[in-house]
């Protein structure tokens, strides 16, 4: 009995040595699935500004969470809440803190047609406010309220240039309603082009160029609001969403594809409009499809090229028409689409695949009365072209 006893003993302790070893080895396989690889030092790419300290996040998630709260926590208070008295009835929205002036930043399609404009701060302060200035094209407005400067909290702006699609992005803003929403994502792409928010003009369709596309979660009441990188910069103004479905009062819902108007078309369009009361926007005076051509395009007409901005027509006395670019005028058998016209392959040595890509380059680089180099394919022969840039009518 005695020597059972003594077996089923060191069976026990077998047992339960091999269970301690598979746990131990059970750890350590479950480590190395998790752990960043050696070589690998983070999960977020450095974000690298112009001002302030780069943030580099860690394998390890408690991070993240460390530098998202801390960027809800100095920014929060310099994001308000937009309400406005239209005659078609109430419309919200956000927007944020400019300078110490009071300025506070917002999308025209907010404002338009106010009646009155309320502003809300976090705090609990409400307030009065007054249009100073406004530009379609970009879908700015630029408010003015009178508090006292420690109500103030403005938002650092930096800039889009170094903004990379991939890297991490937070939209904080007032969705349906709901105050102070902060939502997460990456920039999806840069340089798109949507057609502004109104347009008088009788020459062309008026596009905005510098747009930032992101997977932020945007909806109705996020308009106005900021756009920031991991550093709490400002690096965007949400402005609009693609969507296919709506909500059951007939509001857009989210769908993954945000738009947000650049910071460097606002640190260019902003300080004018507080100064002037307008910007001024470069005018090249053509026309192209806004959209990529497809390879059935570009074989019509009989370009070896599939890439670049296809001139299909000249504004008369435009930039433009006095530097000498050609548009399409003869007729192929796709609609809409002459044959003929120049193709511009590149701008200032900066080659352009589209038309977005030039409209976003002019918008955010130049200004009227600048010149140009355009590289143009003309026939068979590529040329180059100055043009001097004209004011967008």
């Amino acid at each position: 009995m005695k020597r059972i006893l003594v077996i089923i003993s060191i069976l026990l302790v077998a047992l339960i040595s091999v269970s301690c070893t598979l746990t131990e080895n059970l750890r350590a396989a479950v480590h190395e699935l998790t752990a960043p690889a050696a070589t690998e030092t983070t999960v977020v790419p450095t974000v690298q500004a112009t001002k302030g300290p780069a943030i580099t996040v860690s394998g390890d998630i408690t991070a993240l969470d460390a530098v998202l709260i801390n960027l809800y926590q100095n920014v929060s208070q310099g994001i308000v809440s937009i309400l406005v008295d239209t005659n078609s009835g109430w419309v919200t929205g956000t927007g944020f803190v400019y300078d110490t002036d009071g300025h506070i930043l917002t999308s025209m399609h907010v404002v338009d047609s106010a009646n009155s404009i309320e502003v809300d701060f976090p705090s609990g302060l409400k307030v009065a406010a007054q249009l100073v200035a406004s530009d379609a094209i970009s879908d700015l407005a630029v408010l003015k309220v009178h508090v006292a400067p420690e109500d103030l909290h403005p938002m650092e702006m930096g800039e889009s240039d170094s903004l990379n699609i991939g890297q991490l992005v937070v939209a904080i803003g007032n969705p349906f309603y709901l105050n102070g929403s902060m939502t997460l994502g990456i920039v999806s792409a840069k340089n798109r082009m949507l057609e502004s928010y109104s347009s008088n003009s009788s020459y062309d369709v008026i596009y905005a160029g510098d747009i930032i596309q992101t997977d932020a979660a945007i909806n109705p009441g996020n308009s106005g609001g900021p756009l920031f990188n991991l550093e709490g910069q400002v690096v965007g103004l949400n402005r609009a969403i693609s969507t296919a479905n709506y909500s059951a009062n007939g509001e857009a819902t989210n769908s993954g594809v945000g738009f947000a108007v650049s910071a460097n078309i606002i640190n260019r369009v902003v300080p004018a409009l507080i100064q002037y009361g307008y910007y001024e926007y470069p005018y090249i005076g053509i026309s192209s499809p806004s959209t990529d051509m497809t390879l059935a395009d570009w074989r019509e007409l009989d370009l070896d090229l599939t890439s670049g901005v296809y001139v299909s027509d000249v504004m008369t006395d435009s930039p433009a028409d006095l530097a000498g670019l050609r548009g399409g005028t003869e007729r192929t058998d796709i609609t809409g689409l002459e044959a003929g016209g120049d193709v511009i392959t590149a701008i200032d040595g900066q080659p352009v695949l589209n038309y977005s890509e030039l409209i976003s380059y002019l918008m955010s680089k130049k200004s009227p009365g600048e010149q140009v180099i355009l590289q143009v394919l003309r026939g068979s022969e590529m040329i180059e072209v100055p043009v001097t840039l004209g004011t967008r009518p």
